[in-house]
This record gives structure tokens, C-alpha cells and sequence, in this order.
């Protein structure tokens, strides 16, 4: 059985672009905001596994990854780089023109330069005072170390991290915003979409006029015209679109008496309300359409605000156990529903990006292991007990959360299959 909408190069298209934008715009608030405080970036990546691209712009790495899930900024202090060097190892060092050390040289004595100075390593200090002590012909020696130092093995240099360009090295503030930022930019990244929504293809206004009518629908038919006022149907006043629809769509198959105002003259005329497949009445015309900045602004902010209190609401349906495992989407659903919606037209897909983009940040705002909200916990608890809770722990808790999700998603993905080949 084919992949339904999947055949078409619009509908891969638009699942690359669509969720290659939402984890960009993710990862990029983490990034920006962890180097407004001064954090070490060492990589930005998009997707997970096996690198298939690197290029290095300053200190950080920007890397593609094989799978096209997720995708991560991996900060100085999160991982154990610092390993590479270690007590009794022999090193060369190479120094600048103030004789502090820029490079370690990991390789042994045969990949330094004539310069360099080689010895065994005695002790070092890479986070604070920033030294290391060698023993040079038996003789101990110690040298001051460069802020950016890198460390240099099988030709690939890491830079050093001092306590203040680490992540942990941060205030409680400055760490809160550097997590916080990736689900809030997934917000902000929503806001601009309904606001490109409203820009470009209007804002739906809830007043009593007629918009588009549709030719050969039975309001075209009865004679009524964009821009028409309705007044009454069937005797009874309307004031709002919402009036009107609700009428009509529960009225299918009547006729009914429309009076509308038209170039200041009041008029009726009967209409047959058409039904869909759903028997709900149609008359084939739209609600008029705004183009007004402020009133794109305001479309932005509600939409936003009204599908994230949807979301909100699903997700205590799935905590209470009103919405069961079998009732969610993982991957394969997802990229499903997005090669269906770009088949329906641009406003339809970015309105769907803009639903997605809040489900991902609002997921990753859950206090659970793994997620920016569960770090985020962490640092909750760091404040009130007014001391980090220990670093292996923490990670401990992080790892069993991470193999909870991806057994998670494995479930759900189960059931995208199930329902893709056997309903």
C-alpha cells in the first residue's frame, strides 16, 4: 500500500521545509540566547545520528545529522571533552607571544613543532585558574593557559571551556532563558506565521457582510453579491458572521428569506441552502476578509493564545486518561498530515506549521526528564534548595527520561502504521 500524499514532490517538500523550520527556529533560540550569556556553543545541530555535514564559523560547529528528528546546541560543560587530557599523559605545548599556552598537542612529541614544549602532564587546571604544570626533563614546570586554548587530537581541535563559558558556569537566570528561549521562539515562530496568514491571504472579520460568493452556490444563484449586509434570515436578525453560519449550516435543504442591505437599499430574496456529505448547510460565500495591520496583529496574538489553550486542553485529556495512547500521532502521522495539507494550498499549511510549532513547544515545556521543561524543573529546585543537585543525578534522571520518550514514540509510532496499512 502506498504512502498516502506522499508521492508528490510538493508533499516531501513541504514535510523537509516545514519541520527543518520548526526545530531551526527551536534549537536557533537556544543558541542566541546561550550566547547573549556568554556560553561556549560548540555545536549546532539540525537532525540526530550520523553527521553527513560539518562546517565550523567561529567556535561553534553547524552540523546536518542523518535522521531528520530533532536536532540539539551542545554547550560547553554538557559532555565530557575535557577527558581528553589527563594526568601522567605525555603533551606538547605550543604558546603565543605572551608564553600562554594555545594549543595542546594530544598526538604525541612527533606533532608538535620545534617549539613546542613537551613534557608529561602533572596537574592542570582548565576551568578556573587555567594553568597546567608539566614535568619537563624532570624538572616541573608550570604554564598559564589561553581562555580559547584547543585541544588537539587526530587533527581535530576542541577549544577549552573555562567555568564562565560553561553552561553550569551561568546564573539560575541566565541558564532559565537559555532553555526557555528554544520553546518560546516555537511560540513566537506561530505568532509570525498566523500574522504572514492574516498578510497575505486576510483576516477572517466576524461582522454580518457576505465575502466571496461563490460562483454557480446557491447565493450566487439567488442574486446575492460580495459586500451585501445581511439583516435577516428567515425573520431572524443577525448581527455577527457566527449568526449567519450557524443558521445556515443547521438548515440544509431549506429555503429561506435572506434580507440584505445593498448601496443603502434593504432587498430579500429566497435562497436554497445546499448540504455537504456531513448534511451540513452550505451557500457557498465566505466571510469578509481584513487586511488592516492592527487587525492582523490581533489575529496573530488569538490565534496563538487560542490554539495553544486547545492544546493545553488535549493534554490534561491525556494526563486524566480521557485520550489514550492509541488516540496519538508520532512521526509518521505527522509527516502523513503534512503531505495532506500542503496538498489543500499554502494558507492551509502554514497554519498547520504555525499548530505544530506551539505542540512543539508546549511538549517541550512538560516538566518531564529529557525536556527543556524538565531541566527547567531542575533549576527550579536549585533555587529553593540554593545548590545544584548533583550533576550525575541529574543526568541519570535526563538518560531514564530520554529512553522513556523514545519508547514513547515507538508506540505511536506503531499505531501511525497500524492505522496507515490496516484501517
Amino acid at each position: 500500500m502506498p504512502f498516502p500524499n506522499m508521492d508528490s514532490v510538493e508533499s516531501i517538500l513541504a514535510i523537509v521545509v516545514v519541520f527543518g523550520a520548526l526545530v531551526f527556529v527551536h534549537e536557533l533560540g537556544h543558541f542566541l540566547l546561550a550566547k547573549k550569556a556568554g556560553i561556549l556553543c560548540r555545536e549546532f545541530a539540525l537532525g540526530m545520528g550520523p553527521k553527513i555535514f560539518r562546517v565550523k564559523r567561529g567556535e561553534t560547529e553547524y552540523t546536518l545529522r542523518l535522521l531528520p528528528i530533532g536536532g540539539m546546541v551542545r554547550m560547553a560543560g554538557e559532555d565530557p571533552e575535557m577527558d581528553m587530557l589527563k594526568p601522567h599523559m605525555e603533551v606538547s605545548l605550543e604558546r603565543d607571544a605572551l608564553g600562554k599556552v594555545t594549543h595542546f598537542l594530544l598526538d604525541g612529541p612527533g606533532s608538535a613543532s620545534p617549539r613546542a614544549i613537551t613534557g608529561t602532564v602533572v596537574r592542570f587546571d582548565l576551568e578556573k585558574d587555567l594553568h597546567i604544570v608539566l614535568d619537563v626533563g624532570g624538572e616541573d614546570r608550570q604554564f598559564s593557559v589561553h581562555p580559547q586554548a584547543q585541544l588537539v587530537k587526530d587533527g581535530q581541535e576542541v577549544q577549552i571551556a573555562p567555568l564562565n563559558r560553561q553552561f553550569k558556569g551561568k546564573t539560575i537566570s541566565q541558564r532559565f532563558w537559555a532553555i526557555f528561549a528554544g520553546p518560546f521562539a516555537n511560540f513566537l515562530l506561530a505568532f509570525v506565521l498566523f500574522i504572514a496568514i492574516g498578510l497575505l491571504y486576510g483576516v477572517p472579520k466576524d461582522i454580518p457582510y457576505l465575502g466571496e460568493v461563490r460562483a454557480n452556490g446557491p447565493a450566487a444563484e439567488a442574486g446575492l453579491m460580495q459586500g451585501d449586509k445581511i439583516i435577516s434570515i428567515q425573520g431572524q436578525p443577525v448581527a455577527s458572521w457566527k449568526e449567519i453560519v450557524q443558521i445556515i449550516s443547521t438548515s440544509p435543504g431549506k429555503e429561506m428569506k435572506f434580507e440584505y442591505e445593498r448601496n443603502g437599499q434593504r432587498n430579500s430574496v429566497l435562497v436554497k441552502v445546499a448540504k455537504d456529505e456531513n448534511n451540513v448547510g452550505k451557500i457557498m460565500v465566505t466571510n469578509p476578509l481584513t487586511y488592516a495591520p492592527g487587525e492582523v496583529l490581533k489575529y496573530g496574538a488569538s490565534s496563538t493564545y487560542e490554539f495553544t489553550a486547545m492544546i493545553l486542553k488535549s493534554l490534561g485529556m491525556l494526563f486524566t486518561g480521557s485520550v489514550g495512547l492509541n488516540d496519538l500521532s508520532g512521526p509518521v502521522g505527522i509527516f502523513k498530515m503534512t503531505g495532506e495539507f500542503a496538498q489543500q494550498g499554502m494558507a492551509i499549511l502554514m497554519k498547520w506549521a504555525a499548530v505544530l510549532s506551539i505542540n512543539l513547544g508546549l511538549f517541550n515545556l512538560l516538566p518531564l526528564p529529557a525536556l527543556d521543561g524538565g531541566r527547567l524543573a531542575f533549576l527550579a529546585v536549585e533555587a529553593l534548595r540554593g545548590r545544584p543537585v548533583d550533576p550525575h543525578k541529574e543526568g541519570m534522571v535526563h538518560f531514564l527520561g530520554f529512553a522513556f520518550l523514545m519508547l514513547l514514540i515507538l508506540v505511536v509510532t506503531w499505531n501511525d502504521l497500524q492505522r496507515l496499512f490496516f484501517q
